[in-house]
């Protein structure tokens, strides 16, 4: 187990990337302003479950050799990216759709519901390589070899930057639904909103699917 000293530095430098704006804030904040508060938490738990897939795959080195073979990185990226890619394309289309449904009954079809969203998050956490990168260039900087249990002490500095990440997932998917609801009365301002995150789920697909796999030291 890391020791506090060690477990304090790692939470407050996790803490710092946690806020960061990146693709997991992006998606939640995306998948919030489509289908509401709900499915944004929901879909913050989700994103924190694939997190902790990455987390369990880097403790046994499972990511390790993910990372080490070109042919299984870039199977994982494409599949990762063309998933998200789809989630926008049939969020940008559910929007158009369905958008003339606000006005009658304030919520549209649109949505996916909270259950879908979860699922949803989990595949686009788990199939992010970059995510797997993140955890096995940054949390070994923090681990103690002479403490022994490596493996463990991975697991444990790992969870607590998923937690985090996920906490701030949650905050950000109330800070988005705050927005979404204050548009509840401009139904043309709703639909503006979920093709944006349409928009915003598409070009995360674009994005991850452009990432290069980290060059062998």
């Amino acid at each position: 187990m890391p020791d506090l000293t060690q477990l304090a530095l790692f939470s407050a430098s996790a803490l710092l990337l946690a806020v960061t704006p990146g693709p997991g804030i992006f998606y939640v904040a995306a998948r919030t302003l489509s289908g509401g508060r709900s499915e944004g938490i929901a879909s913050s738990f989700g994103t924190g479950i694939g997190g902790m897939v990455h987390v369990l795959a880097g403790g046994i080195g499972v990511s390790a050799i993910v990372l080490a073979s070109a042919e299984l990185f870039t199977g994982l990226k494409l599949l990762g990216a063309v998933y998200l890619i789809w989630i926008g394309f049939r969020t940008i289309q559910a929007a158009r759709r369905e958008s003339s449904l606000i006005v009658e009954s304030g919520a549209s079809s649109a949505s996916v519901g909270s259950s879908r969203a979860f699922r949803e998050g989990i595949l686009v956490e788990a199939l992010n390589p970059k995510t797997a990168v993140f955890f096995l260039a940054f949390v070994p900087q923090f681990v103690e070899p002479v403490q022994g249990h490596v493996a463990l002490q991975f697991l444990v500095l790992g969870s607590v930057s998923v937690a985090l990440n996920t906490l701030i997932d949650v905050l950000v998917a109330l800070a988005a639904g705050r927005i979404r609801d204050g548009a509840a009365a401009r139904p043309a301002l709703i639909q503006r909103l979920r093709v944006g995150s349409g928009v915003s789920m598409v070009a995360l697909g674009v994005g991850l699917a452009l990432v290069r796999r980290p060059a062998a030291n």
